[in-house]
């Protein structure tokens, strides 16, 4: 059997203050109180701008040790570059701090624009680049430019870790994706296809192309802000269960809006046992 770690999208909401987290809890308690408490947390920050490798060592430091990020790809290599000429993008992430994470370094997610199409060609070229190993990932990032200044960069794998596989995952949101040329290209790179529910805004693939199943649960009524109720929660329950069967599972929960998220993400762990 695999391992199943449920966990949420992101943690730092003012919404959730005196909610989720009790009131009076200082803001940067709230990743070591919802860390306790889940099994697995994305980080977001990465898809908006390089991080730095301080704030990464905070995060590892302030969670339990057998707890696992997953971190989320920059927007600038998904979005902007659309996946072209991403060589030195892709050096500068892994640069910023990502390694830091050690031991706790889970998957990477790569979200695509609703707008970016299919095409199989650019897809193998992008998946051909990413590194396979925290080795490899330290050994792309000794490549990065100055948008990562010398005296800020983290290049070298800690101590133990490099032979460590490094997953992926990609998070599709056109509906062309959704043929089997493009499974088989994710299965013959190892990719985790995202199972991703977003309350029927975009398609939901249930694939699976590597040992590791990704979800991203959005909402199922409302994107972001509806929560999931019982029904929905026991089947996702037993799918989590059938998919543990050949390999791991990771489960988020975006539904942040409205606060369902780290409710939710309980409530699923409650049925997971």
């Amino acid at each position: 059997m695999g391992e199943i770690r449920v966990g949420i999208s992101g943690w730092t909401y003012a919404g959730w203050r005196g909610d989720f987290y009790p009131r009076g809890l200082p803001q940067k308690q709230e990743l070591a109180y919802a860390a306790e408490r889940l099994g697995s947390i994305e980080i977001n920050g990465s898809f908006y701008s390089l991080q730095r490798p301080s704030s990464y060592e905070a995060w590892r430091d302030q969670t339990p040790d057998d707890f696992v990020f997953a971190v989320k790809g920059g927007r600038y290599i998904t979005h902007m570059k659309r996946l072209r000429d991403v060589e030195a993008p892709l050096a500068n992430f892994f640069a910023s701090g990502v390694l830091a994470l050690g031991p706790k370094l889970g998957p990477v997610l790569w979200q695509l624009p609703e707008r970016l199409a299919f095409d199989a060609d650019l897809l193998a070229g992008f998946f051909a680049q990413l590194p396979r190993t925290v080795g490899e990932a330290a050994a792309l990032a000794r490549r990065h430019d100055d948008k990562v200044a010398e005296d800020r960069a983290l290049t070298r794998a800690p101590r133990g870790q490099a032979d460590r596989p490094l997953r992926h995952a990609l998070e599709f949101r056109h509906a062309s994706f959704c043929v089997d040329d493009a499974y088989a290209l994710l299965r013959e790179h190892d990719v985790a296809c995202v199972v991703a529910d977003t309350a029927g805004r975009w398609p939901m693939a249930d694939q699976v192309t590597s040992d590791l199943v990704y979800v991203r649960l959005h909402g199922d009524q409302e994107l972001y802000a509806s929560g999931y109720g019982d029904a929905a929660l026991d089947a996702w329950a037993d799918r989590c269960r059938r998919w543990s069967r050949d390999g791991d599972v990771v489960v988020y929960f975006d539904n942040d809006a409205k606060g369902f998220a780290p409710y939710d993400a309980l409530r699923l762990i409650d049925r997971l046992g």
